[in-house]
């Protein structure tokens, strides 16, 4: 994926990485988006929610989350941090896990994406993790709406200036 890479040092705010999602013009709804920052005030990871229900609760969350982003050190059998903000938004505050997962070769532009497939126990969820080759893991879960190859084909670097306040 060499259309990804690291954004200069001299950004003034926002990720010091591209941000690979679905561009909000794309889709009806609302769109919010996320900064995991840390103490020394670099990010740690960006998640965009896709509200598609009219208000009524994200449908969609992609998460970007860089290597050594605390948010992706997660227990065996525990959730994806995307996944936990999903319930989190829909107050949905049953007990989920992870049960399996699958790999899944799937085409991006001229990329192949080895795309991880996560089961998890509560079956509303749909969930997809995916390695860049800049090092940030992204994370697609979906609510009540399953993930097909198509939604990879939508997937695009989001302007810097997103990001910025």
């Amino acid at each position: 994926m060499s259309f990804l890479r690291r954004r200069s040092a001299a950004v003034p705010a926002g990720p010091d990485f591209d941000v690979l999602a679905m561009d909000p013009s794309d889709w009806p709804g609302n769109l919010g988006a996320g900064l995991l920052p840390a103490p020394d005030g670099t990010c740690q990871g960006v998640f965009l929610r896709y509200d598609l229900f009219g208000g009524r609760g994200p449908a969609m969350i992609i998460g970007n989350l860089p290597e050594g982003s605390p948010a992706r050190d997660i227990d065996e059998g525990d959730v994806p941090f995307e996944v936990a903000q999903l319930l989190s938004a829909l107050e949905n505050d049953e007990h989920v896990e992870v049960v399996g997962t699958e790999d899944d070769p799937v085409m991006h532009e001229d990329n192949l994406l080895i795309v991880r497939r996560i089961k998890l126990s509560e079956d509303r969820i749909s969930c997809v993790q995916f390695d860049r080759s800049d090092g940030v893991l992204v994370t697609i879960a979906s609510w009540d709406r399953p993930i097909t190859n198509d939604l990879y084909a939508l997937l695009k670097p989001l302007p810097a200036e997103m990001f910025q306040q």
